[in-house]
């Protein structure tokens, strides 16, 4: 009896064993001829530099021992890897060929995974690893609501409210303008036309040269988050798993009067590539963008005849009021592609490597970027990294990591678009269609102005009722068409 029990417990080991084994695949590498993988991001300055500098500390360090050589090459921005990836994709002409690993957002890797093959990473981790990381984050990876794990999380954002607190301190003085004043996204539109009106004012005999107050980054997050902040979805999955888009009229007109109005009117603008530019040519005051924008906030404004030093504030990204505290949950993941057995798992170990939370964090020092790992999303662990390696860190950087990481909102509030086949496509209409609208009807209501026709009544050729259900019928046909392709 003792012995079948002894034959009993040592079987049940050997299974328990083998359970826990099975789901982490190992390769047999050799350390003399390492196995060379290719990696493209769109990181750039000091995010690339120091990249770079992980990518070859690993190289020195687990890839040699192990057999394996990684190699980070940048596409640019977001939006030019994008159509770098898609290009290789489609095997356009002329395209490389895409690389082991790539950064990508979750719907751009669902809209190609039928042109091309992707690995489940999940293979590689344990249960026990995957929940070190932020659930969150790992989950938005499982792009196909199933048990693969396609896109893996390397880094994090969200979204802050950035302004020059310098330009601010005088106007919000005078006009008793507080933070509580742009905690929304209609305290915002209100302290925006304000501002227009104040600084007008500071040229009595020049008319209608107020500047604006703000700007945002993306579109595209301002109508997903804040639909989903008023209580919708901009897109579901229906039963027949086909998606739909979702725009209630009287949400969108909400979106609508704090975007498009202020715009024409002067309030908010969007002149360079990026809107921490506008702060810097002194355009605009304030922005809503991405966190891991922090390090390019300017250190000074500069104009045709003068350059002068500012200072910075951080507050959380507005919300619209009543409505849901919600914040965007961005920032690419990693795939890697279809390859060798070899390629496949030298990939997956520099992708463990890097989220360990000190490699982790070193990039969050000089990124701004967040750590996906829940040990690793704490700002004292941060200030213990920067410590211990003696790191050279931006204080704005720090400043930004260190308030979103005790904020927690993109822990606890953060959402992000569902991914489905078309929507690259779609997320390109809502990040350039209502701002193109909006740029060229206020370059006509000024070219109005300047030929005699008095502000107000320019304006009301653009504000009025009905060029709104003009632009939400075609807003919404254009994306109902991109939807069904």
């Amino acid at each position: 009896m003792k012995k079948q029990l002894l034959i009993s417990i040592l079987t049940l080991s050997m299974i328990g064993c083998s359970s826990t084994t099975a789901s982490t695949k190992t390769v047999k590498l050799d350390p003399e001829n390492p196995v060379k993988l290719k990696i493209w991001h769109y990181y750039n300055g000091a995010t690339q530099a120091e990249f770079d500098t992980l990518c070859d500390t690993f190289n020195k360090t687990e890839g040699k021992e192990k057999g394996i050589f990684v190699e980070g090459y940048s596409q640019g921005s977001v939006s030019d890897l994008e159509d770098a990836v898609v290009a290789a994709a489609d095997k356009e002409v002329g395209a490389d060929e895409l690389p082991n690993i790539f950064s990508t957002y979750a719907d751009t890797a669902y809209s190609i995974q039928d042109k091309t093959q992707f690995v489940d990473l999940s293979q590689y981790f344990t249960k026990e690893e995957l929940d070190t990381y932020v659930d969150s984050f790992i989950q938005e990876g499982y792009i196909n609501n199933d048990d693969k794990l396609y896109v893996f999380p390397i880094a994090k954002s969200t979204e802050v409210f950035l302004i020059n607190k310098t330009d601010f301190e005088p106007f919000a003085k005078e006009c008793n303008i507080t933070e509580d004043d742009f905690k929304t996204m209609e305290g915002i539109t209100k302290v925006a036309e304000q501002y227009y009106e104040w600084t007008d004012a500071q040229t009595p005999n020049i008319p209608n040269d107020g500047k604006a107050f703000y700007g945002r980054d993306s579109m595209s997050n301002y109508f997903v988050i804040g639909l989903k902040q008023l209580g919708t979805d901009i897109f579901s999955i229906d039963a027949d798993g086909n998606p739909q888009v979702n725009l209630p009229k009287d949400k969108l007109k909400r979106l609508w009067d704090n975007f498009y109005v202020p715009y024409v009117k002067g309030y908010f603008a969007a002149v360079g590539k990026f809107r921490s530019d506008d702060v810097k040519t002194g355009t605009i005051l304030a922005y809503t963008g991405s966190s891991s924008s922090a390090m390019y906030f300017p250190d000074t404004v500069e104009t045709d005849e003068t350059s002068r030093p500012i200072e910075y504030d951080i507050f959380s990204a507005p919300i619209f009021s009543d409505g849901k505290d919600v914040v965007v949950q961005q920032g690419a993941g990693m795939v890697v592609t279809k390859s060798s057995e070899e390629e496949e798992y030298a990939s997956s170990v520099f992708l463990k490597w890097f989220t360990q939370a000190e490699n982790n964090l070193s990039f969050t020092a000089a990124s701004a970027y967040l750590p996906v790992q829940k040990k690793a999303f704490d700002s004292q662990a941060l200030e213990t990294t920067i410590a211990d390696n003696n790191l050279n860190v931006q204080q704005k950087t720090k400043d930004i990591a260190t308030f979103v990481m005790d904020d927690k909102s993109i822990v606890n509030d953060g959402y992000t678009m569902i991914p489905f086949k078309q929507a690259y496509a779609a997320r390109k209409i809502l990040d350039y269609n209502l701002i193109d609208k909006a740029q060229t009807d206020k370059q006509a209501i000024d070219q109005a102005i300047q030929n005699g026709t008095s502000r107000e009544q320019a304006l009301s050729n653009y504000t009025n009722d009905a060029t709104f259900e003009e632009w939400y019928t075609s807003f919404k046909d254009a994306l109902q068409e991109t939807i069904t392709q």
